[in-house]
């Protein structure tokens, strides 16, 4: 109608930056819907800096109103040195790159976790139907790296919390997992969950059982295949068809670390609402998750193995999860929810 303005669309960037890839996308905010115009991934590894990577994604573009970067690693007066780049990213040099005050950086779970209430029903996969009720969450997200955030519960809401405790000392829970340890521990000196729960992870847990030699030894195909493709992707691929059977027991290591790993912070937080799987590990192993290898090592948790059987455990199956948490939290800067 002649003399009625309308309000000009509003752009948002919204980016996911993890070790392996850099996902960027813009979602076009009017009328009180938010829609995807562009979206975009970079093999982080390839570019020096985010902000060589954002001056190509945008040339050409037109200007964005507010930003936000999950970003894996931690943040601290608005910097962050990336735990598996080495890039320092400081929120003053992205403003000043993209011509915008609006700006945040996040931790990437904390991107997870505000995406997680923007999903669907058949956005998650369920390990565990649990009770449902009102109180504390958590994710844990084994890729890259690993990842935990916890989602304290306010009365009202959830309120996404960043934390490092991917990084925390290995606790191994029988004498298979302790030679485990000390095999590591000869490597690395500190052991960390992230150097058993990520895809160099599962690559670790299977060499320390070919070394041992206590399962069938590595055929000259598989070593070949091992080195022309990712090593965990393929211990992963040969344990699904059975072919090999370090593989299998590999993996099935893995998922059970994995699993008490996840039982452990959900006692740590009181988990109550929930403890939901992120990454990019799990929806390619759903297969393995759900055969029950993952429960027993979560509910394993003596006198509280009660408590933790009647927790709800997902799986997040939907991989823009937190480019969605991303996007919600550069419209909360422009006042949208």
């Amino acid at each position: 109608m002649a003399g009625i303005k309308t309000k000009a669309p509003r752009r948002v960037l919204a980016g996911d930056i993890g070790g392996t890839k850099t996902r960027l996308t813009v979602f076009c905010y009017e009328r009180q819907q938010c829609r995807l115009t562009i979206e975009k991934t970079f093999h982080s590894k390839d570019y020096p800096s985010l902000e060589v990577i954002l001056r190509e994604f945008l040339q050409g573009q037109e200007k964005i109103a507010s930003a936000c970067f999950g970003i894996a690693g931690p943040v601290t007066g608005g910097i962050v040195k990336t735990t598996n780049l080495p890039w320092v990213i400081d929120i003053q040099s992205i403003q000043k790159e993209l011509s915008v005050k609006k700006v945040e950086i996040i931790n990437d779970l904390v991107a997870n976790a505000y995406g997680i209430f923007l999903l669907k029903k058949r956005d998650f996969d369920v390990l565990n139907a649990g009770e449902m009720k009102k109180g504390n969450a958590a994710l844990l997200s084994a890729g890259t790296g690993l990842g935990e955030a916890i989602l304290f519960w306010d009365g009202k809401q959830y309120v996404p919390s960043p934390s490092e405790g991917g990084h925390v000392e290995f606790g191994p829970k029988n004498k298979l997992e302790i030679e485990l340890f000390r095999y590591l521990f000869d490597r690395f000196g500190h052991v960390s969950y992230e150097r058993v729960l990520s895809g160099k992870g599962l690559l670790h847990i299977y060499q320390f059982l070919k070394e041992s030699k206590r399962y069938s030894s590595e055929p000259e195909w598989l070593s070949k295949k091992m080195e022309q493709e990712d090593p965990a992707a393929v211990i992963s691929e040969m344990a699904q068809q059975k072919r090999n059977k370090l593989c299998v027991k590999a993996l099935d290591m893995f998922v059970s670390i994995y699993g008490a790993a996840a039982g452990n912070l959900a006692l740590q937080v009181m988990a109550i609402g929930g403890i939901y799987i992120g990454g990019g590990i799990a929806p390619k192993i759903i297969w393995k998750l759900k055969d029950g290898t993952f429960m027993e090592a979560f509910k394993d948790k003596g006198r509280f193995s009660g408590m933790a059987a009647t927790i709800p455990v997902k799986v997040i199956m939907n991989d823009r999860t937190a480019l969605l948490g991303a996007a919600r939290y550069a419209m909360e800067l422009l006042g949208q929810r």
